[in-house]
């Protein structure tokens, strides 16, 4: 298998989301590993604007031709925008990662970040699940 890919600038939760920290602005998504491990995306569930998320509780759905699973908030805070681009293309998913976030979260706390996984024990961490 390809080595993942953990780009810098990027933070990750051990259930395989992404964050990206733009101000004071957080962009959720999900990793490489985890679109490739579903395989092709065929719907994204994402919650409303004003939605409050929390840290690590699940904020939606995703299904592929392989399974269902439960999308994980890496930090909480409030919805401020749902990626309305993934339901007419959830594929985008699997093509472009790191440019398909899902949500738009503000209010997270800084303290959160900390639990999360640099890119370098991000990729430590799917090593071992090769």
């Amino acid at each position: 298998m390809a080595e993942t890919q953990a780009p810098a600038g990027y933070l990750f939760s051990e259930k395989h989301e992404w964050v990206k920290v733009e101000g004071d602005t957080a962009l959720i998504g999900i990793s490489d590993f985890a679109q490739s491990a579903l395989g092709d995306i065929v719907f994204v569930d994402l919650p409303k604007s004003g939605k409050t998320v929390k840290q690590f509780e699940t904020f939606g759905t995703i299904e592929s031709v392989k399974a269902a699973e439960d999308l994980y908030a890496p930090v909480g805070g409030e919805v401020i925008e749902s990626n309305s681009a993934l339901s007419k293309n959830p594929g985008d998913v699997n093509s472009k990662p790191f440019d398909s976030w899902m949500i738009k979260v503000k209010g997270f706390s800084t303290s959160e970040l900390e639990k999360l996984l640099s890119p370098e024990k991000y990729k430590a961490l799917v090593a071992k699940l090769e």
